[in-house]
């Protein structure tokens, strides 16, 4: 549906998200509306809002065109291609997206002087096993799992790079198990759509023993992101996810979205754990909370409950 903002005695800034037919992009798109900015989105994907362009974020012309038609104050940045076997798989698509992608919103954001908010990952973390807090690359040398979080972590050491050579403002998050309605399945994304799709088709899947997440739905994410619009601080990284408190086993995320969508038990097969992935994260939130108002109202059965309901509408069961 067209985003069409409400009426405001005052003109909303413009605003411009990369990846806005994609899971996080759909949702923090309407959330930005919802309070009055004029939003514009790109995508590789074909959309039916007069405010969409469809281009490829790894073509330089395509974006620049953007560029050349309109101005906006603040671009969010997420297109990407996303998940490590997915970064395996298609690793050519993986590069040109995340980094040379970035790259090009980089040279742009150096003629056009917009804000920037960089979408990362908790991948980033890679192999670090105590309190993710968001200055842990500044003192303790991580080693990242797979290409996709290496590949998100040079798009962060691209911006970090222009924003001294350039002068640009640039806010970086990374989210930590964001799940919800728009995260569509596919066997790249992540366990929550996958645990789902195949509960309600009846198909069996795989759960990896030992691994304990924090997940944060979607709704909750995007009101934080959004908050960003806000109150920019240059230079200023985030941890966005959900609380501490509400951190859950895999095997216990497997029984909750078996419970709730009434599937048959043994169609989840546990194994070992899985390679190439860490056991725990546990992640710092204090900095989101105390400057974005980072306030989770959704708990891991009512989100699962509701992401639920949706996929039971989209895939007709």
């Amino acid at each position: 549906m067209p985003c069409i903002a409400r009426l405001m005695l005052t003109t909303m800034p413009d605003i411009l998200v990369t990846g806005g037919r994609g899971f996080i992009g759909t949702n923090l798109s309407r959330e930005l509306c919802s309070r009055g900015h004029r939003v514009w989105t790109c995508d590789i994907l074909q959309g039916e809002d007069p405010r969409h362009f469809r281009v490829d974020v790894s073509s330089f012309q395509q974006m620049d065109a953007i560029f050349r038609r309109q101005s906006f104050e603040t671009v969010y940045h997420l297109a990407a291609e996303y998940g490590r076997w997915n970064g395996e798989d298609h690793y050519e698509n993986l590069w040109r997206t995340n980094v040379v992608g970035t790259k090009h919103l980089l040279r742009l954001q150096e003629q056009h002087r917009f804000r920037m908010v960089f979408f990362s990952s908790a991948e980033v973390y890679g192999d670090y096993d105590q309190l993710m807090t968001e200055d842990v690359m500044d003192r303790v040398p991580i080693k990242q799992m797979n290409d996709y979080a290496i590949s998100k972590w040079a798009g962060e050491l691209q911006c970090l790079n222009h924003e001294v050579m350039f002068g640009v403002e640039i806010v970086r998050v990374r989210p930590v198990g964001c799940y919800g309605p728009h995260e569509y399945y596919s066997r790249y994304r992540g366990v929550i759509p996958i645990f789902v799709y195949h509960a309600l088709k009846g198909l069996p899947f795989t759960v990896y023993r030992g691994h304990r997440r924090i997940f944060d739905y979607v709704d909750d994410t995007c009101r934080t992101f959004a908050n960003i619009a806000d109150n920019f601080i240059p230079g200023r990284v985030y941890n966005v996810g959900g609380r501490e408190e509400w951190a859950i086993s895999i095997e216990e995320l497997a029984d909750l979205v078996l419970e709730i969508t009434g599937a048959d038990p043994r169609l989840a097969r546990f194994e070992g754990e899985e390679a190439f992935t860490p056991r725990v994260k546990l992640v710092d939130f204090s900095l989101a909370r105390r400057e974005l108002g980072h306030d989770p109202q959704v708990d891991i059965r009512e989100g699962i409950t509701r992401y639920v309901a949706w996929a039971r509408q989209v895939y007709s069961v």
